[in-house]
């Protein structure tokens, strides 16, 4: 199974250049303000791809997907295209857990503040999760900001630690894009835009 791990398009998807694969996962921020037809525009592109298996998460631009109603948000949603919020699916034994949220910054979608808030959310990723799907890095890799700040999550971190996933994918901080082996985890940071929102850095590729 070739996994395609992208985070960030920001409403530039059409600019991506995707390689083959049979899973495709996007890890949020499918828009810029998450307006209705920047997300419809997302999911008819997203829909027409050529994977077999199409999985995405919303970020803290999409805030279509936190203020919708559950039905209006199913109505959007391609049935060749699967959508996780805090929830769970499974591919062919491959065990996918995904969510939207991240640490409090300004006022965006899905921001919980750090503590209790936002570790009720990490308390429901399976023990069992081969691969968890989080908007924002853990605390200290894949994090760091431009101006050297990690501000990953302490407890998604203690959280990926206890359930030991083979792979965490997150996005969110553009600048921090790369992967990293620790932990018994690969964790990857699959943002294509750069700080400047410029098309830059290619979608990773995992084989499964």
């Amino acid at each position: 199974m070739r996994l395609v791990l992208i985070s960030d398009t920001h409403g530039y998807h059409n600019k991506l250049v995707l390689p083959e694969g049979d899973m495709l996962i996007h890890a949020g921020d499918v828009s810029s303000r998450g307006h209705l037809t920047e997300v419809k525009s997302f999911l008819e592109w997203y829909s027409n791809l050529d994977f077999k298996y199409k999985i995405f998460i919303a970020g803290n631009h999409d805030f279509f997907f936190e203020r919708a109603e559950q039905e209006e948000i199913q109505s959007v949603i391609p049935e060749n295209v699967i959508y996780l919020n805090d929830s769970f699916t499974e591919i062919e034994g491959i065990k996918i857990w995904g969510s939207p949220i991240s640490p409090w910054f300004f006022d965006w979608a899905f921001n919980r503040h750090r503590g209790a808030a936002i570790k009720k959310h990490w308390d429901l990723i399976p023990e069992d999760s081969d691969i968890v799907v989080t908007h924002g890095p853990v605390y200290n890799i894949l994090d760091k900001t431009i101006r050297g700040e990690p501000v990953g999550c302490k407890d998604l971190l203690k959280a990926i630690r206890k359930v030991q996933p083979r792979l965490h994918l997150c996005g969110h901080i553009h600048e921090a894009y790369g992967s990293e082996l620790k932990y018994e985890t690969h964790f990857i940071n699959a943002s294509v835009l750069d700080v400047g929102y410029n098309m830059k850095h290619p979608p990773v590729v995992v084989d499964w």
